[in-house]
Formats: structure tokens, sequence, C-alpha cells
């Protein structure tokens, strides 16, 4: 500690007494060992034989840590206050400028200029340097839980968990209760957290009680951009389909999914052509929706169409199209695939599936439909008229295109 407080690196000060870095790190944290457990300042022991997180009814204080000058000095990141934002603030606010004036000139919103006003002026007005030396103090990790603390917001949060409130619901709650107090306020994330990193052993109850979904741990969520492709096989997004297929002027650009019925045990492949709505469906023996089976049914779909409508075919991100190279391989058209979650970027087909369900109800065995009643259920279907054709059917439409 003696070596840290001259301003020698941690993995130098680790180096010189021969200490690992993550000793260091935990002595630099005031993380102490015991048991093969890690016990945090703010009361949270960690085992690493178990793998148990548990808090303490004993909260152990934080010592109280000088800012050092390597923290004040240290270069921040975008979303926080900088010490020249802070001395232009003084400058601004003592000019007269209003608070969303001075959030336009930093590139800051007005919400932020006020609270930092509001937490760092005193009867002499802002104090910029004593702002960034309580901001650089409130940099260190871990903090103290706020609901570790005995007193009334713990006992307001419990309160509302025990008549099973959503954590949301408890922090409008707190909100609407307590207006003027500040303190009795709590995130609902503070809230998520107090409740699952408790989540073992004997409290595993108490949890799924206070928790709707009734899960005890939580469930991580990926950043979309972050996902890791389902296929072998890279998939090509949508953002790279042509400009003429977003267009619908071009006869050829299809739209797929599937049509599942009871219980996902069976299924029906649907194809809708974007500029007419023309539709076809596809059988798919034994309702079967495993990828080798949708390859097949679509294969023979495609090559039944005359070249000119050949052009593209956009999917969701289904496991049934984990053989989409393939499928481009036989038929010469490319796939794209939608973004997750975003079923309007193939919106004909998603409005073709709910016309279906008039003959394809929820809930049944789409297997016992053959060939020839799919045929059938699709020559009705494109010979409806259409307000979006005005007024002519999909047939129709397919008929003078094909003509020209």
């Amino acid at each position: 500690m003696k070596l840290r407080a001259r301003g020698v690196s941690r993995r130098e000060a680790a180096e010189r007494v021969g200490a690992h870095p993550r000793t260091a790190q935990d002595w630099d944290w005031d993380i102490r060992k015991s048991n093969n457990s890690r016990i945090h300042p703010d009361g949270r022991r960690v085992n690493y034989t178990t793998g148990a997180v548990t808090m303490s009814d004993v909260i152990i204080p934080a010592p109280a840590r000088p800012v050092s000058l390597k923290s004040l000095e240290k270069k921040l990141h975008p979303r926080l206050l900088s010490l020249s934002e802070h001395e232009r603030i003084r400058d601004l606010r003592a000019a007269g400028q209003s608070m969303r004036a001075i959030g336009r000139a930093l590139g800051r919103s007005a919400s932020t200029i006020s609270r930092e006003l509001r937490s760092n002026s005193g009867s002499a007005g802002y104090h910029p340097y004593a702002a960034h030396r309580a901001s650089a103090a409130r940099r260190p990790r871990p903090k103290e839980r706020k609901l570790l603390r005995e007193g009334p917001l713990r006992d307001f949060v419990q309160d509302g968990l025990r008549r099973r409130w959503s954590p949301e619901q408890v922090c409008h709650a707190l909100a609407k209760s307590h207006p003027d107090d500040q303190s009795m306020r709590v995130s609902v994330e503070t809230i998520y957290q107090a409740l699952h990193v408790q989540a073992r052993g004997a409290l595993r109850r108490e949890v799924r009680a206070a928790v709707r979904t009734g899960r005890t741990r939580r469930r991580p969520r990926r950043d979309p951009g972050r996902r890791i492709s389902r296929f072998n096989d890279p998939m090509v997004m949508i953002g790279s389909r042509p400009a003429e297929v977003a267009d619908r002027v071009v006869p050829g650009h299809w739209e797929g999914d599937l049509l599942i019925g009871a219980h996902g045990r069976s299924a029906i492949a649907t194809l809708v052509e974007r500029t007419t709505r023309y539709t076809v469906l596809v059988h798919l023996p034994g309702g079967s929706r495993d990828a080798a089976a949708v390859r097949d049914g679509l294969v023979r779909a495609v090559r039944a169409l005359p070249a000119r409508l050949r052009g593209s075919l956009t999917w969701d991100q289904g496991a049934e199209m984990a053989r989409h190279r393939q499928f481009t391989a036989a038929t010469g058209m490319p796939v794209y695939f939608c973004d997750p979650a975003s079923p309007w970027q193939r919106g004909s087909n998603e409005n073709t599936n709910g016309l279906l369900r008039q003959y394809f109800p929820k809930g049944t065995d789409l297997s016992a439909h053959g060939p020839e009643h799919l045929d059938a259920v699709a020559g009705q279907l494109n010979q409806r008229p259409r307000r979006t054709l005005g007024w002519e059917s999909p047939a129709e439409r397919l008929a003078l295109l094909l003509a020209v």
C-alpha cells in the first residue's frame, strides 16, 4: 500500500513485493480473503468453491479513501463531465446563461446540467474543482449496495415485493409516496440485483415469490449486434438486399416463413411474391420443420417457377433455414435474413400467414394437409381481390407482369 500511495502502478507494486496482480487488485479494493471466499467492503461474500454469493447483514464499512492526483487527471469516458467542462459550466452560469444554453454549448442535455448545478452549488455559486473531486471520489468500485442498509427505503421495497409488486411498480410507488425525499429512490436494476445476488440456497423460495417469472437466475441479454450466428454458413442480412426489392417494382422477390401447427410438431412453408402478393404453399412431408426438409421443399417449389421469378428470398432467422447456402446453390436465389425480432421486414408474408389461419387454424395438425389441398388453398387466396393491388387479384397481377 505504501508503494501505491507513492504513485507506483498496481502491476509494478505487485512485482516488487512478489504478489499476484489479482491479489494486488484485492488490496486496492479492500477485499478480504477467508476460506476460499472474497469478502467485499459492502458485505458481499463470494464463495469460489460453491459459487454462492451471499450478503451479510452486517455491512463492513469501506474506509474513506483520499482522491489521488492520478484519479483527478485520469482521462474520462465521454459520457462523464471533464474538468474543463466543469469550468465552462461555472463561467457560462456566471454569465447568466440558462441550463439549456449551457447544455447546447457543451453538447449535453439540460437535465445533466441541472443535476450538476444542483449537486455542486453553494452560497458562493457553482464550484467546478470541488465538483470534479467529488466525481472522482464517486467513481471507484465496488459501491455499497443501497438495499443492504437498514432503513425506510429497504423496508418499503421489501413490503412492495411481499405484496407481489414488480420492481418497476415499487420504483414508481416510491416516487409517488415520497415526492420530495430523494433518499427514497431506487432504480429497477438495483432491486433486481438485490434479488438475484441472493438467489442461492434457502433464499430461492423468497425470490420466486418476489419475481413473477419465478426465475432465481437472470437471463443474459446480448447486444443484438454481438449475437452469435446460429448457422455455420454466414447470413446475408436484409441491409445488403438490392434497393429494387424494397421498391416492389421488379417481380420475382419473395418473402417466406413457416406456418406452425399444434405443439410445434407440424408446419407448412409459405412464400409470398412481394410485387403481386402471389402465394405459394410448400408441402413438408410429415410436417417436418428440420432444415433438410425445408430446403428440399423450397427447392421443389422454386424450380417450378419461371426463371424471371427467381429473384431473391427474404426469411427470418429461424433454424429451419440453416441450409440456406445449399438452397441458393440449387436454385440460384440468394437468401436475405431479417434483423432479430423484426417481422415487419417481411410484412407481406406476415399478413398472408394471418389470412391462411382461416384455412389452417392455430392448434391443428398441419401434416394432415396434402400437396393437392395446399395448392387449392393457394389458388383461392390468389384469386381474392386485394385493395393494395387496386382490387386486382394476385393471379391477375402476376399474369399481367409475365405478359410484358
